[in-house]
């Protein structure tokens, strides 16, 4: 990959795109098939994927034409195993290529992975085995354990397949003999159409269990095309590196289906849980990568390193999902690398739906604007479109035609599919603005918004002042019980190293964020952490602080 250089974005105009764009899903697509392996036969020796081991001491470079020579080998892997079109499988691997060897098999076959991050507990693994009634699991061999304990619960689980080693316990298979075993030539596909279910992944559960999210081959196959072109600004010459362990639907987004539709390279370190902000610089150094996004959290600790010890001349475009960022850790990250954080917006249920571009100004702290192929809006609980500036649920338009990059449903969730698709619209859950420019803002979740002394405040609006403080490394915002007010707002902090809690600091804190917003905002409570409550897919949990702060 060269050094940075100045690119022609996707898209040079905004409006015009997005006023002409339309979509357009062959009938019968598959994304095994008709992206990757039609790049292995235009371009084979093309560069799909580069891949780090755990301790860093060795890389592999793998092509498109072994990516689909590997996925056929699966696709032989799960006949001979007895999995068949329609079976769920359940999936805990580590950032190996075999996880993208089974995802693009699996979807060749017609096969539903149900892919779960390696943080999950037996309890976890259960719920999610028997909600889907998953009929194998694929795990790696430091998970085969969890897998052996939730079994005997799990009655529709007779699969089971170890990777990375060889499993102690009974009934296991070996994916590496497997695999080895598997012929080398082209298997028999059953056919696809687009609306057909493809891939199952569980919502994080900040606010209830989790809902299996059930995507077709359009709806994150195909409909993660806009992800990649608009927002990301792929290229096939990019290497790009999404931060996601590979049970997040963050994988999805920045792993594997935008980017290989457009051709580019795909980084990924198997991390293994362990996120170390110098080590991860160095990688962004070594392998020139070109195009990265990570979490607000990752941001947050990269710019505590000296990024000046660092030649990340090689980044042309910066991003970041899960949380909006904080107007001071772009600036930061922008003095560093000559890059401004492109926040894009969407969920689990949905491709990127609302993003900043490279050819829109950016207003730091907003979300930007929604993405060409939806129509997104601000709308009241009756989806009446309101106003600029006013505050309502972010809402996807679904009639009189329906957008691709949207989920089908919650499966086997009738009640809560039908509390999200209502009178037209898709309700996201999340709480924003709209200004008169069309450019969106974050309030919260919508049980995340505060109201104290008569006043509606929204989070991440109290983050971003916190967060502006040198003594700060994160924040996380909550209303809190007072006797006097009702609620006032509380923040649970993590310092920056070189700081130690203390009541001067707190006060310190307190008058920095009157000085910085509206007075009313800043929070009377604080609780210093060592570190804040976090979903699976790295997202604060407000409830569970909010639950901490009950019990305090």
């Amino acid at each position: 990959m060269s050094e940075k250089t100045l690119m022609t974005p996707n898209m040079t105009n905004y409006d015009e795109e997005y006023a002409n764009f339309t979509w357009d899903v062959p009938a019968d697509f598959n994304f095994g098939r008709h992206v990757v392996d039609r790049w292995a036969e235009t371009e084979p020796d093309k560069t799909a994927l580069v891949w780090v081991n755990p301790d860093s001491t060795a890389d592999e470079f793998v092509t498109f034409k072994q990516v689909s020579d590997r996925s056929d080998k699966v696709v032989h892997m799960l006949h001979k195993l007895g999995l068949k079109k329609g079976d769920r499988v359940f999936m805990m691997v580590h950032r190996t290529p075999d996880w993208h060897y089974l995802m693009v098999g699996m979807i060749k076959a017609g096969i539903i992975p149900m892919p779960g991050t390696n943080l999950l507990t037996p309890h976890d693994i259960e719920y999610r085995i028997n909600n889907a009634e998953a009929v194998a699991a694929f795990v790696s061999v430091d998970h085969v354990k969890k897998i052996d304990e939730a079994q005997e619960a799990c009655p529709t689980l007779k699969v089971k397949v170890a990777l990375d080693g060889d499993a102690e316990g009974k009934g296991w298979n070996s994916y590496t003999k497997e695999f080895a075993d598997a012929p080398d030539t082209k298997p028999e596909y059953p056919e696809t159409s687009a609306d057909e279910s493809m891939l199952i992944y569980f919502t994080s559960g900040t606010t209830s269990f989790p809902k299996m999210v059930l995507h077709t081959h359009a709806s994150y196959g195909f409909g993660h095309i806009v992800t990649a072109k608009y927002w990301q600004d792929q290229k096939p010459s990019d290497l790009h590196w999404t931060m996601s362990d590979t049970g997040w639907a963050k994988a999805a987004w920045g792993k594997i289906f935008g980017q290989w539709h457009v051709g580019s390279a795909v980084f990924m370190h198997d991390a293994r849980g362990r996120f170390d902000a110098d080590m991860s610089l160095k990688f962004m150094e070594k392998y020139k990568i070109s195009t990265f996004c990570a979490p607000p959290t990752a941001y947050r600790m990269m710019i505590l390193s000296d990024l000046s010890k660092y030649n990340l001349s090689s980044i042309r475009h910066s991003l970041s999902a899960g949380e909006p960022v904080n107007p001071e850790v772009i600036e930061r990250w922008k003095e560093a690398t000559d890059t401004t954080i492109y926040d894009g917006y969407g969920q689990t249920e949905t491709v990127n739906i609302i993003a900043n571009y490279p050819c829109t100004e950016v207003r730091y702290g907003s979300m930007g604007k929604p993405v060409p192929g939806f129509d997104v809006d601000i709308v009241d609980e009756d989806g009446n479109r309101l106003g600029a500036d006013e505050e309502g649920h972010i809402a996807v338009r679904v009639e009189p035609e329906r957008p691709v990059g949207l989920m089908k449903e919650y499966w086997r969730d009738d009640q809560a599919t039908a509390d999200a698709f209502r009178n037209g619209w898709y309700f996201t859950g999340d709480k924003a603005t709209r200004d008169a420019d069309g450019y969106f803002w974050f309030v919260g979740r919508a049980d995340d918004v505060i109201k104290a002394s008569g006043y509606r405040i929204g989070p991440f609006e109290v983050e971003s002042s916190l967060q502006k403080h040198p003594a700060i490394a994160e924040s996380a915002v909550v209303g809190s019980p007072d006797e006097v007010r009702g609620t006032v707002v509380k923040a649970f902090i993590v310092l920056a190293p070189g700081y130690e809690p203390s009541d001067e600091l707190a006060k310190d804190i307190q008058n920095f964020v009157k000085q910085d917003t509206a007075p009313y905002k800043y929070p009377r409570k604080i609780q210093f952490m060592t570190e804040l409550p976090k979903t699976v897919s790295g997202k604060i949990r407000r409830v569970e602080l909010r639950e901490l702060d009950d019990k305090s």
